[in-house]
């Protein structure tokens, strides 16, 4: 009479194909490497300086949007008025996409090029 664990094993050993004897061998998964996963290529958002629109209004559109925090956004919003563009974050097309068409619906200029 045989208990329900070695049924188990034997039941295991058929479907991998194992070439061992049933009777209390264990059946070996052969080892397969993780699936390998390709980065998508990374775009860069830029914040572009327009000397027209209220520093208040780029850096509530900056947390909004491209989801940064506060004292981030008022970084990133002095470096584009100083130097006259900011890298706001390096994302995937969509996104990028999306948040150049955010910005553009409150009148601010953002690009979007493929990141180096």
């Amino acid at each position: 009479m045989s208990t329900p664990f070695v049924g188990a094993v034997q039941f295991s050993s058929q479907i991998v194909g194992s070439s061992e004897s049933s009777e209390g061998g264990t059946a070996l998964l052969p080892e397969v490497a993780p699936p390998q996963r390709k980065q998508m290529p990374g775009w860069a958002v830029l914040l572009h300086n327009d000397d027209v629109s209220d520093f208040s209004l780029v850096t509530r559109s900056v947390v909004e949007f491209a989801r940064l925090t506060v004292s981030d956004a008022v970084e990133r919003t002095v470096e584009a008025h100083e130097s006259g563009v900011a890298l706001l974050m390096v994302t995937h097309r969509e996104r990028a996409e999306l948040i150049q068409e955010q910005f553009q619906t409150r009148g601010l200029t953002v690009t979007i090029e493929p990141a180096a």
